[in-house]
C-alpha cells in the first residue's frame, strides 16, 4: 500500500510540476502571480477588455413567461399584502387607546355592519383571494419540499390547479361565506 502511493506520488511530481508537497502529505497548487503597475487609464482599458469576454446573464425580456413565474411573483405579493395588512391593523389597534379610535369589538362590528354590501364585498375579496393563492401554493411549496411534483407537466399542472382552486375559493369565501 505504502508502495503504491509512493508511486502515485511520484507520478503526480512529474506529471504537474506547479504541484508542491504540504507537510501533511497533502499536493497544493502553487501559481505565480505575473503583476505589473498599471496607471488608472490602462487599468480601466484592461478591465473593458475583460468586460468584453465575460458571460451576460439573459434578461428576462427574452424568455417566454412560465406560471412559475407568475406563481412566484403572486406568492410573494399575496405574502406582503396579507402580512402588511396585519401588521397596519395591529399597530393600529395598539395605539388606538392613545389616539381615541374605537377598536373594540363591538365598535368594529358596528361600523361594518353599517357599510354598504358592494364595500363588504370588496374587503371580503380583497383578503379572501389573497388568502387562498398563498395558503394553496404554500401547500404546493411543502409537496416540492416533501419532493413530489418536481416534473414540468405536474410543476405547470399544480400551478395552474392552485390558481383555480384559489379563485374558487375566493369567491366562495366573497359571496357565499
Amino acid at each position: 500500500m505504502a508502495s503504491q502511493r509512493i508511486f502515485q506520488l511520484g507520478l503526480r511530481r512529474v506529471a504537474a510540476p506547479s504541484l508542491k508537497m504540504q507537510p501533511a502529505g497533502r499536493m497544493a497548487q502553487r501559481r505565480l502571480a505575473a503583476t505589473k503597475h498599471a496607471s488608472q487609464s490602462e487599468a480601466a482599458e484592461i478591465l473593458a477588455k475583460q468586460r468584453i469576454y465575460r458571460p451576460v446573464s439573459p434578461h428576462l425580456a427574452i424568455y417566454r413567461p412560465q406560471i412559475t413565474w407568475y406563481g412566484s411573483v403572486l406568492g410573494r405579493i399575496t405574502g406582503l399584502t396579507l402580512s402588511g395588512s396585519l401588521y397596519l391593523f395591529g399597530i393600529a389597534y395598539l395605539i388606538a387607546p392613545y389616539t381615541g379610535w374605537h377598536m373594540e369589538t363591538q365598535s368594529m362590528v358596528a361600523a361594518v355592519a353599517a357599510w354598504p354590501a358592494a364595500v363588504k364585498m370588496g374587503v371580503k375579496a380583497f383578503f379572501a383571494f389573497p388568502f387562498f393563492y398563498h395558503c394553496l401554493n404554500g401547500l404546493r411549496h411543502l409537496s416540492w419540499d416533501m419532493g413530489f411534483g418536481f416534473k414540468n407537466q405536474q410543476v405547470i399542472r399544480s400551478g395552474w390547479g392552485v390558481v383555480a382552486l384559489s379563485v374558487l375559493g375566493g369567491l366562495y369565501y366573497t359571496f357565499i361565506g
